[in-house]
């Protein structure tokens, strides 16, 4: 078998699909993304294709670490994510020739499903409440939000009151029938972070997501030594070489590796196994489209340290497309009680509707987050 076509497709509301094609008619799906820079992406794939086409699919690890290797310069956001994107169309491609879940290629389920979270509450954190109420009618117990808005590098006692605040209502209205993580989203700063964690402890969340940007890590370890709320961070990190530093240095309890950033399947397999050499749990990033999702999958039901799921359905980004929209078996990705069970068919299990795909392309949006400021003029972290 050989690769013969890359094709590419933009669709809302922010998502890049990736299409291989092969010589004996078995396509791959993947979707190599950085939210709000798909067209820098894109243009790594088509760049990376000449690595692929004419190449047997099924040499997985030798053509990735082609495409890692052999351009001598390497790492990063957008490379990365291309060469994330390539390797789930591989997988899927595998896993369909031989008639397989991509899971049973990697040595086969550690658990029947998994649980996932639901986002609520926005860029701006608001109607957290009524939204948990939403999703807990429909079983879902475990969630995450933004834990501020804007913060300074060293703001007043009145902004970590305003954030405390709403996480004290949360657990008010639900007491313990409900789980939360708290994403800083590197919007706070060392400092601040320090004092915002101390005011959170008596609430108890179930993590604290980028406590301080990636770049600063090495506040994790200090963070951690003093607050007991375990940390979790790994979304703006792109492989097992950064990854080995943070584990090595510790202070975070939860690695969240993207499947669609990090190197796809073949590189999160091994940051996975990393973090569970070192007692981290792993709870893999996914704000994305269904591709991203079912990869993530595939490596969280063969990995024994993972724990939670983030998925996209309802989430604020997704305006004109939700999660299952470009999903032909919709009924697999079914959540009961919050969870979703081990994908069924072969390769990455999720049939991609193409022609949908087709005309989304024709006039997709083009998604960039929005530029924050401080009341000073100065950008604020988003």
């Amino acid at each position: 078998m050989k690769i013969t076509r890359l094709t590419t497709y933009h669709a809302a509301p922010r998502w890049l699909f990736l299409k291989v094609e092969t010589d004996e008619g078995i396509t791959g799906w993947g979707e190599p993304v950085i939210e709000g820079r798909a067209r820098s992406v894109e243009a790594a794939v088509h760049e990376l294709s000449g690595y692929v086409i004419g190449k047997d699919p099924a040499r997985i690890n030798d053509l990735w670490q082609t495409m890692y290797r052999a351009g001598f310069y390497r790492g990063g956001a957008i490379l990365m994510s291309a060469i994330a994107g390539i390797d789930q169309a591989l997988w899927d491609i595998k896993g369909k020739a031989l008639g397989k879940p991509v899971y049973e290629l990697l040595g086969g389920l550690v658990r029947d499903s998994m649980k996932t979270y639901r986002w609520v509450g926005g860029d701006r954190p608001s109607d957290i409440i009524d939204q948990m109420r939403g999703y807990r009618e429909l079983g879902f117990d475990t969630f995450k939000f933004n834990g501020t808005e804007e913060m300074k590098l060293i703001d007043s006692p009145r902004a970590v009151d305003a954030a405390v605040a709403k996480v004290a209502e949360i657990r008010a209205a639900f007491g313990n029938e409900i789980d939360f993580g708290i994403d800083f989203h590197g919007r706070v700063g060392a400092p601040m972070a320090k004092v915002l964690l101390r005011e959170l402890e008596p609430f108890k969340p179930l993590f604290v997501e980028e406590p301080v940007l990636p770049e600063l890590a090495e506040y994790y370890p200090r963070l951690a030594a003093s607050s007991p709320i375990p940390l979790a961070a790994g979304e703006r990190m792109y492989s097992r070489f950064e990854f080995k530093h943070v584990l090595a240095a510790g202070g975070l309890s939860m690695l969240q590796p993207d499947l669609s950033h990090a190197g796809g399947i073949t590189e999160c397999v091994k940051i996975a196994a990393m973090a569970e050499a070192y007692d981290v749990a792993l709870a893999p990033h996914c704000p994305l489209g269904p591709v991203a999702l079912a990869a993530c999958l595939q490596v969280d039901l063969v990995s024994h340290n993972a724990v939670l799921q983030e998925q996209s359905i309802g989430i604020h980004y997704n305006e004109g497309a939700d999660l299952l929209d470009y999903v032909i078996n919709k009924d697999d990705f079914r959540c009961i009680d919050g969870s979703i069970a081990a994908l069924p068919k072969p390769g990455l299990g999720v049939e991609i509707n193409e022609e949908m795909l087709v005309r989304a392309n024709q006039n997709p949006p083009d998604w960039r987050n929005p530029v924050w400021r401080h009341a000073d003029g100065s950008v604020a972290e988003w």
